[in-house]
């Protein structure tokens, strides 16, 4: 094992001790295709519930760039850690399962490991990363719906941004981040530091850094009329649902928005109204 794979593991046994239990090792990271991290131990999962790849609609770029990103970390070749950002609910989550549950099923032994807590659990990736670091297996750490607020100034920002690269516990060669944010730099829009005197473009560099540090940044972009009603036909013909574009069409003006999400509610709806069935 490298120095680092020791220094690493080394990290990883003096957290167990600190909190008194083993779940760290407890873990089989061999045994599931997905996991849930609690900072401490994870949860597997017996599948990676995921929207099947061909109903995700409208983004077609990015669905290729995530899909052969996953397969080329699988494969043990170079590969990005990834932001995902851009409108709600047009499917940033959804590809990330969607795209790592594809190359899963497949040759390659790749897993899917979820950080639970949202911003707080950052706090916990460090012990992550110690507890992956010497496993024989290539794994996706998704962090979802990531943003860092005024009242958490850049602390959260600058941790992560240093394990991403260059910090004393970097990410090992066997981990790769994909990250989804509302925004394109992650941070907040109301950047009031701005208005302090000493250096505020230095503060806003120091944010925006984090976001620089992902090697691949997908945007996500608000759908038209036309892509909503391709989602929702995509859907309907998946589940042998009829639909009238009207209907549909209501259907987001009640709720103010058109996007992947709104759609797949839509979905429920009729799904509803017909008696049927959307499990399995």
């Amino acid at each position: 094992m490298s120095e680092k794979g020791d220094a690493l593991t080394r990290i990883a046994d003096a957290l167990e001790r600190i909190a008194g239990t083993g779940q760290a090792h407890a873990t089989d990271w061999h045994a599931s295709p997905a996991y849930v991290w609690h900072g401490s131990g994870a949860h597997a999962l017996d599948r990676i519930e995921a929207v099947p790849f061909e109903l995700l609609t409208g983004i077609d770029a990015q669905k290729h760039a995530l899909l052969e990103n996953s397969r080329r970390h699988a494969g043990g070749h170079a590969a990005h850690d990834v932001l995902l950002w851009g409108a709600r609910g047009m499917g940033k989550s959804a590809l990330v399962k969607s795209a790592v549950s594809i190359v899963a099923a497949g040759e390659d032994d790749l897993a899917l490991v979820q950080l639970a807590g949202g911003d707080n659990a950052l706090a916990a990736l460090g012990s992550l990363f110690a507890a992956l670091a010497p496993v024989d297996r290539r794994f996706i750490v998704f962090i979802d719906d990531i943003a860092f607020d005024e009242e958490q100034g850049v602390g959260p920002a600058r941790a992560l941004r240093s394990l991403l690269e260059g910090g004393a516990v970097a990410r090992p060669a066997n981990i790769r981040l994909y990250v989804t944010s509302n925004r394109r730099h992650i941070v907040s829009r109301q950047m009031r530091e701005q208005d302090d005197p000493v250096n505020p473009r230095d503060v806003l560099d120091d944010k925006l850094a984090l976001a620089d540090r992902f090697g691949l940044s997908l945007g996500f972009h608000a759908c038209n009329q036309d892509d909503y009603l391709a989602i929702i036909a995509g859907y309907a013909a998946q589940y042998g649902l009829a639909f009238e574009e009207s209907d549909a069409l209501l259907w987001s003006k009640q709720r103010g928005s058109r996007s992947g999400r709104i759609a797949w509610h839509y979905i429920v709806e009729l799904a509803g109204r017909a008696g049927k069935s959307l499990a399995g």
